[in-house]
């Protein structure tokens, strides 16, 4: 059996209105080398009943790996990655979409710059509807492509888990998601690559990245899990040439942290007031 260039990994738990606009979106590429690699973490029946329609699909099939239930997206990533087939991998979450040319464009400058093992895009922001949500936009350094390790660890670089493709072998030689971090796994995974690889930036807007109310997680828990990471690079000697910046990182979440907490407080006693 040939196999396919790029192997697209997605994770999904329910949200099928979004699960059918996420995939419609890997089926409109323009880049037509693709297998789609859905692990589904559990969902309920009615998303369980459309996945068994996807790989009943002759014209345009789908690999799905019913798992059961962990409540771990990296788990289910890698659960994934090990029946890949494609020379790169491409992630996707479930919720977000694709522009019909963003993997045709990324191989084409991948090609062009060998030494660069992986690559990602611009991406925006919107709401569930799919409109983008003004005043709200992601953070790119001076620098966007080449070594960005430390532009990562500043969290200057907004390298969104759907806009990545990687080469299959780097993403293997790093060791894939770690599942000690069911939230942030996607942020050690990058910072693993950055510091093998340059990375090749395509300065277009290719991703639309959905922010809603049926996240993973809230922001105080993804604000205490990046510290926790922040503290896991700090001990194991990753970067020892960047220490300062890793503890001063770690002092700005902390305050982010707290100033979240205090938000989420004063809105909690705001709604018990209301109610009394």
């Amino acid at each position: 059996m040939k196999h396919p260039l790029i192997s697209v990994i997605m994770p999904t738990f329910n949200r099928l209105a979004w699960l059918r606009a996420a995939i419609q979106s890997v089926r409109d590429q323009t880049l037509e080398d693709w297998e789609l690699i859905l692990a589904d973490d559990g969902s309920d029946e009615p998303v369980r009943e459309y996945l068994r329609e996807l790989e009943a699909d002759t014209e345009h099939p789908v690999r799905v790996l019913f798992l059961a239930h962990g409540g771990n997206p990296p788990a289910a990533r890698n659960r994934a990655l090990r029946e890949a087939r494609g020379e790169y991998i491409a992630f996707l979450d479930s919720d977000d979409i694709w522009l019909p040319r963003k993997l045709e464009m990324q191989i084409a400058s991948l090609g062009e710059r060998p030494a660069c093992e992986w690559s990602y895009t611009r991406s925006v922001l919107v709401d569930g509807s799919g409109r983008q949500m003004p005043g709200r936009g992601l953070q790119y350094p001076a620098d966007k492509d080449g070594w960005i390790a430390e532009s990562l660890l500043r969290g200057e670089a907004a390298v969104t888990q759907s806009s990545v493709v990687a080469r299959r072998e780097a993403v293997a030689r790093v060791g894939g998601y770690p599942e000690d971090l069911p939230i942030c796994g996607d942020y050690e995974l990058y910072l693993r690559l950055a510091l093998a690889s340059r990375i090749d930036f395509v300065d277009e807007p290719l991703v639309l990245v959905r922010r809603h109310d049926e996240h993973y997680c809230d922001d105080l828990a993804a604000l205490a899990e990046v510290r926790r990471f922040m503290g896991k690079v700090q001990r194991s000697g990753w970067v020892p040439h960047m220490r300062a910046v890793v503890r001063a990182r770690r002092a700005r979440l902390l305050v982010s942290w707290t100033k979240a907490w205090l938000k989420s407080r004063v809105r909690g006693l705001a709604a018990v007031s209301g109610e009394s």
